[in-house]
């Protein structure tokens, strides 16, 4: 048996998506359409924030940081899935897929933080509308997003040291279209009981907390509301917070699928699908969510239209 600090294997096998043969190219094709909308939507979304002044609120800072990490939770997966796609041999060095890892965790977790902020920006706006602009300050909102990733970094880094600690002897095949951690500790011939008491506790509260803060902030927001109810209070809580909710219910929504609902049969197939909705589909649905619901976004677009029309 090798030493725990000794890893036997220099490269990993991803085995990926299991698709037939047939439609190989069909998926091929449809991935990489998929990932282009993520980049063309999110960068729109940032762009738009940066030129148009009526943007440049709390709000939309947080925006602009949550479309900028969907763009680059998107790229550490999907362009190592299409050249995996074209590739004979879908490998990847053992130090490329601890630096998948990280990155994934990185830009996954902080996602969560990033949407726990915007769910505090709307619970000030509207509990506190007076008082929004002292409360939301600059500073506040850029300490927010350092915090965040201060947080992130160091939960990710935690995991990645971790895993380095392990062996992994003969089996190098990853039953996963990238470095998941868990199929990562399932290939590992030494004692993993310390990853997994960090994931079952940190890991719980990364997930967990983050979205009892926003249940609790829309709990704050909807006792607020009912306190003097109206149907334009109803309305404001539709047109303030829900793009915010549906980004939400869609990020939460499919890891308490993955994580809390669990199948025996199938379940490493259930994991890599379920992977792909967040890895894939949240960050390309996001920016539409934020811009077909969003009349601030829509009136962003139609001043810098007008300008480079002009010009």
């Amino acid at each position: 048996m090798p030493g725990n600090n000794q890893t036997i294997i220099s490269y990993f096998l991803l085995l990926g998506l299991p698709i037939p043969p047939k439609h190989h190219h069909l998926f091929y094709a449809l991935f990489l359409a998929m990932y282009l909308t993520t980049i063309l939507g999110n960068l729109i979304i940032i762009i738009l924030i940066r030129l148009d002044n009526h943007l440049h609120t709390p709000m939309y800072f947080f925006l602009s940081n949550l479309s900028f990490n969907d763009l680059c939770f998107s790229s550490v997966t999907v362009p190592k899935l299409l050249l995996n796609m074209q590739s004979q041999v879908p490998s990847i060095p053992y130090a490329g897929c601890l630096a998948q890892m990280y990155f994934f965790l990185f830009f996954g977790d902080l996602e969560s933080l990033l949407l726990v902020a915007m769910a505090y920006d709307r619970y000030v706006a509207i509990c506190f509308p007076l008082h929004y602009t002292s409360i939301m300050s600059p500073k506040l909102c850029m300490s927010l997003l350092l915090l965040s990733c201060m947080l992130t970094a160091l939960y990710a880094m935690l995991h990645t040291l971790l895993l380095t600690r392990l062996s992994f002897c003969e089996n190098n095949m990853i039953p996963h279209f990238f470095c998941h951690l868990s199929a990562l500790l399932k290939l590992a011939c030494s004692d993993i009981h310390i990853n997994e008491l960090v994931i079952l506790i940190i890991g719980g509260l990364v997930v967990i907390l983050p979205f009892i803060l926003i249940t609790v902030s829309y709990a704050c927001i909807v006792s607020s509301i009912l306190k003097v109810p109206s149907t334009r209070g109803i309305h404001k809580i539709f047109t303030t917070c829900g793009s915010h909710l549906s980004v939400v219910s869609l990020f939460y929504g499919t890891i308490i699928g993955l994580y809390l609902c669990p199948s025996a049969n199938n379940s490493t197939l259930k994991d890599t699908v379920m992977s792909m909705m967040y890895t894939v589909m949240t960050p390309m649905l996001n920016p539409f969510i934020y811009s077909l619901r969003n009349k601030d976004i829509k009136g962003a677009l139609k001043r810098v239209l007008q300008k480079k029309i002009l010009f």
